[in-house]
């Protein structure tokens, strides 16, 4: 019957480095040197320049990042025109369906005025321009206004 006191471990022992034995002076460490000395890790951060200092620290900072910026997608008159029917719902579930938007999150829609509008469309977007608004007025369609901070309600 099988014991697990009477088991073998399969496998060869790691090679373990630096401890003496019949491994020479240098004990598979090489000579000298970083890497041969006592608690130096393995590897050596690639960034390491041997105390010089770093590549990082000698470029200077430049511009930043600003964390209030907002992501806004733009789409035109023209697009709308060719990629809905009339009486259609332009939202941002329905822009990204028809191929003119990617993602789900994150981002705002604005509508520019570039192009015409001959379809009655009811458009329900974060901005639109005063051109785009009066092209959707002036094609029949109606605005839905819809808040910046505010999820598409049809976006799931």
């Amino acid at each position: 019957m099988l014991q697990l006191n009477e088991l073998e471990r399969g496998g060869k022992d790691r090679k373990r480095i630096g401890r003496g034995g019949d491994k020479g002076g240098t004990s598979g460490k090489g000579h000298k040197g970083q890497k041969a000395r006592t608690g130096s890790s393995p590897e050596i951060k690639p960034t390491f320049e041997g105390g010089q200092m770093p590549l990082s620290r000698r470029l200077p900072k430049r511009g930043f990042t600003n964390v209030f910026k907002k992501d806004i997608r733009i789409i035109n008159l023209n697009d709308l025109e060719s990629k809905f029917a009339s009486g259609d719902i332009v939202n941002k579930t329905n822009l990204i369906k028809n191929g003119l938007l990617k993602g789900n999150e994150g981002f705002l829609v604005k509508i520019l005025g570039n192009g015409t509008l001959t379809k009655k469309l009811t458009v329900s977007v974060n901005f639109l321009s005063k051109s785009a608004t009066d092209a959707v007025i002036k094609a029949g369609g109606k605005i839905e206004a819809v808040k910046e901070n505010e999820r598409d309600s049809s976006v799931a």
